[in-house]
């Protein structure tokens, strides 16, 4: 299995920078205003020591000056923290709500073959839990900001008072730099590790709500529970490593605090001694120190959240560096029934396994349809997939042909390919909305009367009439999600479709309704159809039988079985199937 790329720190942040960048008012106030509250708060300290002064000094009128001052500082660092929450939350907002719509738009666009090589598992962790990692560290990151420049300008207040007193304070960072040695490295890869693991845990559990009905069959569910335990045994040891590890650093966080006040302390002491500083400037700077307990906090254990933030948008980003869809060509189709399709040498593999596809050759002349029959992995869906452009064959080309252009599917841009090509599979999805939601993502600015009547074309008009378009589509039973999925089709109008047995789930009741809604789909277009019941197949122009990957036998449902062939033996068992099933 590909894995996704995971970015590089420089590769995260030149994505911050970039989302950054856009909202250039919004980064301005709100560094502005933390900078003020930062001020404040490293103010009232020093006009505290002051005041101190003052008051040892009996100067009244002094003291009282210093006293206001005081209170404004005090109401102004108020104002300011407050305006500068509002800023940082207000830009983290805009931030986060920029990086989940890049992450989820490039997301819908990533090749399905990326899709399957990464594993639905780890996409999906990456736009959910990552991406809330990302988002909810956001309102962090203003705090980490602002305990920055209020650390910076406290270092700045320190020496305003005596250059012996701030190195008494500086003491605290060699053993802030040697526990950040010792713990970042670490973390990193604790971090990283933890999220691969939830990934997993993800996608066993993805995969076995996904294949339900596979495991009820098999009676899988006590082997699913198990690799489900498994993975989320791994993925919890991986986050109590994670845990003790940061336990150990902000023990070390305390111990270095306790040192640098005592440093602070015993300095002042022995310059107050010494007559070369005053007690109100040791008040300061010892008040100082104290109220940058927090801040100092916040910049060293968000390292921990930082940590985690980074490694999520680490893989967040990752998405974002799977290259787009190559633009192509943007020529629109002819109308219906004047679009052909020819296939030549296609072959295809998936992964490093053999061949699916052994060098198929095909024309579906315009207007007419053609049907895939054959036994299961015989190559029959991906033939299906590569015509409809899902994604690319090995080897080979496909051409689609109108009345003034050639074009190969490869050749065309991602924009305009589903107005060329439809495709509709066997498993089909309904939205979250109404109906009309559902069948206007085909065609926005379809009008009731076009819905309708697209509803009507495909027998859906029976449980979908006017007064339904508008109420919730909610959970529909597999037939009548097959009739939206060929109107959503019908819709859309392309010149070719793809139909992949597009009326399998109906079962035995809706077949021949579904049947007769796809032969109303196909009707005067190109079609190619994987056939699962074989009266399907007999209703297209032209059958083809695909074994192993290649085409053994092609022609019309009589030809093939005068030939008395391997199609005939295949109708035959068909046949009596129906019989004995009937």
């Amino acid at each position: 299995m590909t894995a996704l790329p995971i970015a590089t720190g420089r590769q995260s942040l030149t994505l911050l920078a970039r989302v950054l960048s856009s909202h250039r008012a919004a980064v301005v106030a709100a560094l502005l205003w933390t900078a003020l509250s930062a001020a404040a708060t490293v103010s009232a300290p020093l006009l505290l020591g002051w005041l101190v002064d003052a008051v040892r000094a009996g100067r009244a009128p002094h003291a009282t000056g210093l006293t206001a001052g005081l209170g404004a500082v005090v109401l102004a660092g108020a104002a300011t923290t407050a305006l500068a929450l509002r800023a940082t939350e207000h830009l983290g907002a805009h931030v986060a709500a920029d990086l989940r719509a890049q992450a989820v738009h490039r997301t819908l666009e990533l090749p399905p073959a990326v899709l399957e090589n990464a594993g639905r598992g780890e996409v999906a962790s990456r736009v959910t839990e990552d991406l809330e990692n990302v988002v909810t560290s956001v309102p962090l990151v203003a705090e980490v900001l602002r305990a920055l420049i209020t650390v910076l300008l406290s270092v700045a207040g320190f020496l305003t008072l005596d250059w012996r007193l701030a190195l008494a304070f500086l003491v605290v960072f060699p053993i802030y730099a040697l526990s950040l040695r010792a713990y970042l490295p670490r973390a990193a890869r604790l971090y990283a590790q933890e999220r691969s693991l939830a990934a997993e845990r993800g996608r066993v559990l993805l995969e076995s709500l996904a294949g339900r009905d596979t495991v009820s069959a098999y009676r899988m569910a006590a082997l699913q529970t198990r690799r489900l335990a498994t993975a989320s045994g791994d993925n919890l040891a991986a986050s109590l490593r994670a845990a003790r590890s940061f336990l150990w650093f902000s023990k070390s966080m305390n111990a270095a605090e306790a040192i640098g006040l005592s440093a602070v302390l015993l300095t002042g002491y022995w310059l107050v001694r010494a007559d070369l500083v005053t007690v109100g400037a040791v008040t300061a700077a010892a008040l100082l120190f104290h109220r940058l307990f927090t801040p100092l906090g916040t910049l060293l254990l968000s390292f921990d959240d930082v940590q985690r933030a980074q490694a999520s948008l680490a893989r967040t980003a990752g998405v974002l560096l799977v290259p787009p869809p190559a633009a192509g060509r943007r020529e629109r189709p002819g109308t219906p029934g004047t679009v052909a399709v020819t296939v030549r040498g296609l072959r295809h593999a998936y992964g490093g396994e053999p061949d699916v596809l052994a060098g198929i050759d095909l024309d579906v002349p315009a207007g007419t349809s053609l049907a895939l029959v054959g036994g299961s992995g015989a190559g029959k869906t991906t033939v299906a997939n590569l015509i409809a452009g899902t994604f690319p064959a090995r080897a080979g080309r496909i051409t689609l042909t109108g009345p003034d252009t050639t074009v190969g599917v490869a050749d065309l841009d991602p924009a305009v390919l589903r107005h060329w090509v439809g495709l509709v599979s066997q498993e089909t999805h309904v939205f979250t909305g109404t109906l009309r939601d559902n069948l206007t993502y085909a065609a926005p600015d379809a009008d009731d009367d076009r819905l309708l009547s697209a509803l009507a074309a495909v027998g859906a008009r029976d449980w979908a009439s006017r007064d339904l378009l508008d109420t919730a589509a909610g959970p529909l039973p597999p037939a009548r999600a097959q009739h939206l999925a060929l109107a959503r089709l019908l819709l859309r109008d392309p010149p070719v479709v793809v139909l992949d047995e597009a009326t399998a789930e109906a079962g035995s009741t809706g077949a021949g309704d579904l049947d007769r809604a796809a032969a109303a789909l196909i009707e005067g277009r190109t079609a190619v159809v994987i056939a699962h019941r074989l009266t399907q197949a007999r209703a297209c122009d032209r059958i083809a039988l695909v074994e192993a990957g290649i085409i053994v036998e092609s022609g019309t449902h009589d030809d093939l079985i005068a030939r008395d062939g391997a199609y005939t033996a295949l109708w035959s068992a068909w046949s009596r199937s129906v019989t004995s099933s009937t």
